[in-house]
């Protein structure tokens, strides 16, 4: 069988090790919190355990799957997305600590905002693929696709979700360059969206709160910067070595829901600094893998998915990583593979299957 056939194999192997020591991180990091709030201790870990045999079902059926077929649907698929975004301020909508993200069907919840990830980023590269010098125009190109950035981050900002939202926007733009935008825009890009930041921040209080905690967590270390305090104090007690898997203290309802979005300062405790460097190893090698596919693709459509997908992922691996080291301002967001979260940890799948099947469309060295 050929190197075409069989895709790509490095980029297989390391989702597998990413979610298999997820899975390990996930029940470590959310033992205490499962007992204390569920009576069961297993309680994440059997969930997340059904969740990654889900997502390996979807990764194999997407490696499969010719990725020529979402070209064809992109425009019903970014429909199907705006849909289920607009489905959770609905009754169906179903409301958890204050944020309303959620769709509620037959006693299981659906994240519309994680589905619109992979939903704009095959829109994107359908529109540009189908006449790429669109995107050199900012009448007929850039705004058209501004307009869709627009409607998406914001359904998704009401949830409220800016991480999310910022996600959206990144993959967006990414492949707006990849496909060939010119520099001016992409300049005036960019300044409109630190203004849009910046104006987000000051409108809502909650927001300007988490800016400055940012800037100062142990100014209010028991108040708005307890979250990023707890995760210093991890990362910084796991030394080089880490005080070994199982044996962390912040997760001992210190850190709030250690499984998710902080996962990694679990991590930087029970590994240490080496078991932070291995997954950020993991990590570049799923980018450069990704990016390998994305510039090896024989068609441009190919190319420009790939590359949205691929920037799916290091997007949320850099904000999730920069919130927990508190080098940007506190946000919720999943570290993909790893965190405890069924819809992310299938999409994410799934997504990475879709590069698996573009990348036997690829030129392999």
């Amino acid at each position: 069988m050929s190197d075409r056939n069989r895709g790509d194999f490095i980029l297989i192997f390391t989702v597998a090790v990413l979610v298999i020591a997820g899975i390990v991180m996930v029940f470590s990091a959310s033992y205490y919190t499962a007992l204390n709030t569920q009576g069961d201790p297993y309680y994440y870990l059997k969930r997340d355990i059904i969740w990654a045999l889900l997502g390996s079902v979807l990764m194999f059926v997407a490696s499969k799957l010719s990725y020529k077929i979402y070209n064809r649907w992109a425009l019903t698929i970014l429909i199907v997305g705006v849909i289920l975004l607009l489905l959770v301020f609905t009754p169906f909508g179903v409301s958890i600590n204050g944020a309303r993200r959620w769709i509620g069907v037959a006693g299981f919840t659906i994240m519309p905002g994680e589905l619109a990830k992979p939903a704009v980023a095959i829109f994107t590269a359908s529109f540009i693929s189908k006449k790429p010098e669109v995107i050199h125009s900012l009448k007929e190109g850039i705004l058209p696709l501004l307009v869709i950035m627009a409607v998406m981050s914001g359904l998704i900002l009401k949830q409220p979700n800016m991480s999310t939202a910022v996600t959206v926007a990144g993959i967006m733009v990414i492949i707006m360059m990849v496909g060939g935008m010119r520099i001016p825009h992409l300049i005036g890009l960019t300044a409109v969206g630190f203004a849009a930041g910046g104006a987000l921040m000051v409108m809502e209080p909650y927001r300007w709160k988490r800016f400055t905690s940012f800037l100062d967590p142990f100014a209010d270390a028991l108040g708005t910067g307890f979250q990023v305090v707890q995760s210093l104090l991890a990362l910084g007690s796991g030394g080089l070595f880490g005080v070994g898997i199982g044996k962390s203290i912040q997760k001992t309802l210190y850190l709030p829901e250690p499984m998710n979005d902080f996962i990694f300062a679990i991590i930087g405790e029970e590994t240490g600094y080496l078991g932070c460097m291995f997954f950020l190893f993991l990590y570049t090698i799923f980018v450069w893998r990704g990016i390998h596919i994305a510039i090896k693709c024989k068609d441009l459509f190919g190319t420009l998915l790939a590359a949205g997908l691929t920037s799916m992922i290091a997007i949320q691996v850099v904000l999730n990583i920069a919130v927990v080291t508190s080098s940007m301002m506190p946000t919720g967001i999943a570290l993909p593979f790893v965190s405890w979260g069924g819809n992310s940890l299938a999409i994410s799948m799934g997504c990475a299957g879709i590069l698996v099947n573009i990348s036997k469309n690829a030129l392999r060295y």
